[in-house]
């Protein structure tokens, strides 16, 4: 790659012992005390969850659950999957998986597990999934260089994993900002070794790097890397950051352990949807519907329906993409669509003093350790306006139904509404009107999500060690994606 003038910006250096609690959490959750429920359930042994889990449904393969929940990952290391928590009119509950996020956000809303480990899920993501992943394998010859922390948004967490990692590892680590629009970045990549520009105005190569960049990051970063990265490029395109070949991943899925009694429940799902055919299949699923551009994040891209103004006004917008995904739309009981599960809505919160009830989903945070997939931190988010039993015409479905807390006030600059956040804490953990049953369900539901896509960055990649893309195109036939990958 040639560069033709050196970046305008420059990682920052981090040395160790720069961590600051207070820079990496929100104030609410700084000093928040975790719910006595979330720490038993956090410290649940793999087995009494597993007894639990089988004692509630008898039909699972108990010992195939055992060997899911013990398997680690080769490609999808650190995933966040959301969830909603859904009734039928049988009153059926259920944890139903709405996407899984590769390179996830969600450790400022954490209250601490433990008051006397100030660092909290930082470091523990840190020392059993990325250190892991730097140990020199036998007849591997380690590369050389420094490691890095690089990020196209949420500084706040981003920062505190830099300061970990020196910690962690005793050595200055390169903060570097890689946004998609940057002519001229500070990162790029030498025969397949990253590079940084580092703050004395070198290109420093990166043995490893831990990634928080999420808006199109297969733009830039190739998908084959020497340097070691969490997670790599094919976590996203195989479902982590892709909506549509996740959504093929979790059918595959199903289909692989379905004698098992094991399901990833999602809501309805049809793909490979052109935008002339999308109001067909609201129509089809009763008039109510969420569209999806299947490559976007952070609550952007995302369309609920639940009239024909709403329909109309996503007509009439142009995008950048061809093939869109449509859903089932879960919301009031009558006003959800119907699908082939029937009518689900949302459980929502417990009423609050106006006997109001606000739609809610749960993050879980996961990752691969040396013993399997565990749980990292949970937290909450809930939209902005309450679930009403009648909507009008009119009516602003995204209020009552969108729960991301990300505000994009523009170019590569980002806010949170805070005031929607749920804590994992004594005061708002009851609001949600969940129990230990419904964590564990959440917990199981993000780890088959998170194996599903795993298993499939698998399917992508050869014998050779490269990448399938005659195969992703068939999974994924959309030429204005395909044009933004970098090989």
């Amino acid at each position: 790659m040639t560069v033709t003038a050196s970046p305008v910006a420059r990682a920052t250096s981090v040395a160790p012992g720069g961590f600051e609690a207070e820079n990496h959490w929100y104030p609410k959750a700084l000093n928040a005390t975790i719910h006595p429920m979330v720490n038993f359930f956090l410290n649940l042994s793999k087995e009494r969850i597993i007894t639990r889990y089988c004692h509630l449904h008898p039909r699972v393969n108990k010992m195939k659950l055992r060997e899911l929940l013990d398997y680690r990952c080769k490609y999808f290391l650190w995933a966040g999957a959301d969830l909603i928590n859904v009734t039928s009119a049988g009153g059926k509950r259920q944890m139903v998986i709405i996407e899984n996020n590769s390179c996830p956000s969600g450790q400022k809303s954490m209250p601490l597990l433990d008051d006397n480990k100030e660092d909290g899920g930082y470091r523990t993501l840190i020392e059993r999934t990325f250190k892991p992943l730097l140990r020199p394998k036998k007849g591997v010859t380690r590369l050389q260089g420094d490691l890095a922390v690089i990020y196209d948004k949420n500084p706040m967490e981003t920062s505190a994993y830099a300061a970990i990692i020196a910690d962690v590892f005793q050595e200055k680590i390169h903060y570097v900002p890689f946004f998609q629009n940057d002519t001229n970045p500070p990162v790029r990549f030498v025969n397949d070794v990253m590079e940084v520009y580092s703050e004395e105005g070198k290109w420093v190569p990166i043995r490893a790097a831990f990634r928080y960049v999420t808006q199109r990051p297969w733009n830039r970063i190739p998908i084959y890397t020497k340097t070691k990265i969490l997670n790599p490029i094919l976590a996203c395109l195989a479902g982590g950051r892709n909506k549509m070949v996740a959504a093929k991943a979790y059918d595959i899925f199903n289909g692989l352990y379905q004698e098992d009694g094991l399901k990833i429940v999602i809501p309805e799902t049809i793909w490979d949807v052109s935008k002339a055919e999308i109001p067909l299949w609201v129509k089809r699923l009763g008039g109510q519907a969420v569209i999806k551009i299947p490559y976007s994040n952070a609550g952007q891209g995302v369309f609920t329906i639940i009239s024909q103004k709403e329909l109309d006004a996503f007509m009439k917008q142009d995008f950048d993409y061809e093939r869109f995904i449509v859903q089932s739309l879960i919301g009031n009981y009558n006003w959800s669509s119907t699908s082939s599960m029937g009518k689900l809505y949302h459980v929502g919160t417990i009423p609050n003093l106006k006997g109001q009830t606000f739609v809610a989903d749960i993050r879980m945070m996961v990752s691969t350790t040396e013993e399997g997939i565990k749980p990292l931190c949970i937290y909450a988010r809930r939209a902005a306006k309450p679930l009403i039993d009648d909507v009008e015409e009119g009516s602003d479905s995204w209020a009552m139904l969108g729960t991301n807390l990300s505000i994009k006030k523009g170019n590569n600059e980002w806010g949170s509404d805070t005031n929607r956040l749920v804590l994992m804490d004594r005061r708002d953990f009851n609001k949600l009107g969940i129990g230990l049953d419904d964590l564990i369900e959440a917990y199981i539901q993000t780890v088959f999500s998170t194996i599903a896509i795993d298993q499939m960055c698998k399917h992508l990649i050869g014998t050779k060690g490269k990448f399938k893309m005659r195969l992703f195109k068939s999974l994924n036939d959309d030429p204005a994606l395909v044009k933004e990958i970098i090989k």
